[in-house]
């Protein structure tokens, strides 16, 4: 998968502290925009690849609110202002601070740099209301499943404080390694809930992402049950090909997002399909929220 990044480009650190000095001026634009909520009791929230590529920033946050999208995921702190100004939450802080796909918690040689990063996104995400920062198990590169573990469970551990201190929750994502991230550590739900377990924090968490975890070990709605209390956040995608979650695909949506409503869950769930071709993006995101919308 691909995640978005910020269209200026990355931030120099004055620019980042002129940007979260905007935050106040921010929440104020958010509460003279116009009032969105989305139907059902999940809070659905989008990526930047559910939409036409050629549309710019400000058009999918103006289209995401206007079909009542309650934020927006994997955008960094350039443009959240841009999202608060039309009421949306920068709800995953992106890639970066906790690693990147393959190189991320489960070398030891990588915690130094990381936990310092973390500890600034964990900063930056509470100073602007951002809930959650994604982070990653990395690959395995012949390394055993059980000391990357115990290497992610070291550095989590070094870190959760500050996250609980500051009420931001750090979610580990769980990928597929047959399709998409060969070689990826966190591939089978099992792994993920055992560190979890370890680290025992309300502020670590799963991102599920059902298109990763249908490929991988299926049994969705049994293994979210089983499962919730270790889940922070879910990313939507259709199996196979990672296109709408509508009847082109195997998995049952709605059945999916009941199951996860019914658990009482308060976070935010973000499609992150793409459309498929011929397909209209902003019709597609209408349906997935409707189809979702329990």
């Amino acid at each position: 998968m691909g995640y978005a990044r910020s269209e200026n480009g990355p931030m120099r650190r004055r620019d980042l502290l002129s940007t979260l000095a905007l935050a106040p001026a921010a929440a104020a634009c958010a509460q003279t925009a116009p009032s969105t909520s989305s139907k059902g009791r999940l809070k659905q929230c989008v990526t930047r690849g559910v939409f036409d590529r050629t549309m710019s920033f400000e058009d999918t946050c103006r289209e995401a609110a206007r079909l009542g999208c309650r934020g927006y995921d994997l955008i960094g702190p350039a443009d959240w202002p841009t999202l608060k100004k039309y009421g949306l939450t920068p709800t995953m802080y992106p890639p970066g601070p906790g690693g990147t796909i393959p190189d991320a918690l489960n070398r030891r040689e990588n915690h130094a740099a990381l936990e310092k990063s973390m500890h600034t996104a964990i900063d930056e995400a509470a100073a602007f209301g951002v809930p959650n920062i994604i982070t990653f198990s990395g690959n395995r590169r012949g390394m055993a499943d059980a000391e990357g573990a115990d290497n992610c469970v070291e550095f989590l551990n070094r870190v959760k404080a500050h996250a609980e201190d500051k009420g931001v929750t750090l979610c580990m994502e769980y990928l597929n390694s047959k399709v998409n991230h060969k070689d990826y550590m966190f591939d089978h739900i099992a792994w993920g809930v055992s560190v979890m377990r370890r680290v025992n924090s309300p502020r670590v968490k799963i991102l599920f992402d059902i298109y990763h975890a249908q490929i991988m070990d299926g049994d969705i709605v049994r293994n979210i049950r089983d499962h919730f209390q270790w889940m922070g956040h879910f990313h939507t995608g259709g199996n196979p090909g990672r296109h709408e979650i509508d009847g082109t695909q195997e998995l049952n949506y709605r059945f999916v997002a009941q199951a996860i409503a019914d658990l009482g869950f308060t976070g935010y769930l973000a499609h992150e399909y793409t459309p498929a071709p011929g397909r209209d993006a902003i019709e597609s995101l209408r349906q997935a929220m409707e189809i979702c919308g329990v």
